[in-house]
């Protein structure tokens, strides 16, 4: 057996946010070295944040994700690992990831299918790699003052005899994914960094995209996703997903108020080797190894550990879809009221279901909340709200975070008076009943 340590992180980002994205990408680090990990995996672009969106075009972002990029560096001794990173060569700007070894870096894989469907719109930003082809960039150390060549484009990377190559995000998603090609170079792990925002029952599909890629090429296969409302515009459930020979294992949780999260493995790289001997797909030969960079790096001597996916026992619920629907809202509208330093949330109920459920996800952002991360970590992500910093219960912190409101008319009725109120008394929400009648009345003259 060739066993192998590895990871891959969760990270609850923000775009342009430097110092704490350093801060998520360093715990990460430091808690996969903690844990004897050789290989980590962290998220796609997680260095500047998945939504700059225009941001991007701007000299300052492109600066700024190198300069963290340096400055992560030296914290890498003794790990393998990638940063996400927006990237420009040839005036043309790029979804790039960068390995980095023992301190060092080493190159950086472009991305070669944008995702541009639905809500996400990176072809505006970025230009797709061309399948097979590399070139030489030329970027300037912020630390050293220099200037320093490392290949960028369609590469893989020889670890001391463990050939490590990379799927980011949607390249795992088509038809003719960077795997099929990275097979003819023997490689015996694929990392998958990641933006993927949440929908309904859509980790059983990357469940097996992971698991087939693990399978048909012989691999063993980490995943890594981004986690909570990056940026207001859609909601990451993170979710690691660690595969070797076509079996599951490990899956970190999904949906967590943890910044950071990461889930591990030990996997046989010689197992994943005779799956490729044993493969009948078919084989031809690279166009060029002159895309292989040699990484050397001093591999421990690691023990097995035994399959143990972790998911959470929600994930396994007959309602499963209100299980997600209510942890993707709650989460969201956490880091929403965070991240945009808000003071709590209104809720206009009217007593039916729809204005209900959205003043219960409110109530159930701080009660999963601190289910999640425990009562002191969750008042000191709030710290910008003052009033509850010395509460002690969900139902406290209810009544200091939540306002409801019901603003009836003349054609208001008694029940969904009682209606409102009651919701109201369930969430322990300051309520209000605003009579608005004259309003409108004043509203139609």
């Amino acid at each position: 057996m060739k066993l192998l340590k590895v990871a891959g992180a969760i990270l609850n980002q923000t775009p342009m946010a430097w110092e704490k994205n350093k801060r998520n990408i360093l715990q990460a680090i430091q808690e996969a070295k903690a844990r004897n990990v050789s290989v980590l995996c962290l998220p796609e672009l997680c260095v500047s944040g998945y939504g700059c969106e225009d941001m991007f075009y701007a000299p300052h972002v492109l600066e700024q994700s190198m300069r963290i990029l340096f400055e992560v560096l030296p914290h890498t001794k003794g790990l393998v690992t990638c940063l996400g990173l927006p990237l420009m060569y040839q005036n043309r700007i790029f979804n790039t990831c960068a390995l980095l070894a023992n301190g060092k870096l080493y190159g950086f894989v472009a991305k070669q299918f944008l995702a541009g469907n639905g809500i996400h719109y990176e072809p505006r930003w970025f230009t797709p790699w061309i399948t097979d082809k590399f070139a030489y960039l030329n970027v300037h150390n912020p630390i050293t003052q220099e200037e320093e060549s490392y290949l960028l484009g369609d590469i893989y990377f020889d670890v001391s005899g463990i050939k490590i190559g990379f799927e980011i995000c949607e390249d795992a998603w088509v038809a003719h994914r960077p795997g099929r090609s990275l097979s003819n170079y023997g490689v015996d792990l694929i990392m998958n960094p990641s933006a993927s925002h949440f929908a309904f029952g859509k980790i059983n599909v990357r469940k097996r995209f992971v698991l087939e890629g693990s399978r048909a090429f012989g691999v063993a296969y980490i995943y890594s996703n981004l986690l909570g409302n990056e940026a207001g515009r859609a909601i990451y459930d993170g979710g690691v997903i660690i595969a070797s020979a076509g079996d599951i294992a490990n899956i970190g949780p999904r949906l967590s108020f943890h910044d950071v999260v990461v889930t591990t493995a030990v996997v046989d790289i010689n197992a994943n080797r005779i799956a490729q001997s044993q493969a009948s797909m078919h084989f031809d030969l690279p166009p060029t190894q002159k895309n292989k960079i040699s990484v050397p790096f001093d591999f421990p001597k690691i023990h097995p550990e035994p399959y143990d996916p972790n998911e959470s026992k929600w994930e396994y619920s007959p309602y499963i879809q209100e299980e997600e629907f209510v942890r993707a809202l709650a989460l969201g509208l956490f880091d929403y009221l965070r991240k945009s330093r808000s003071n709590g949330f209104v809720v206009s109920l009217s007593g039916g279901a729809d204005s209900a459920a959205v003043a219960c996800c409110c109530y159930l952002a701080i009660k999963l909340g601190i289910e999640s991360i425990g009562l002191e970590e969750f008042k000191k992500k709030l710290y910008h709200i003052a009033a509850i910093q010395e509460l002690d219960s969900v139902d406290q912190i209810a009544q200091k975070l939540i306002i409801t409101a019901y603003q009836p008319t003349e054609n208001s009725s008694k029940t969904t008076e009682t209606a409102a109120r009651k919701v109201a008394e369930a969430i322990s929400s300051t309520h209000f009943v605003l009579n608005i009648d004259s309003v409108v009345k004043d509203y139609r003259k």
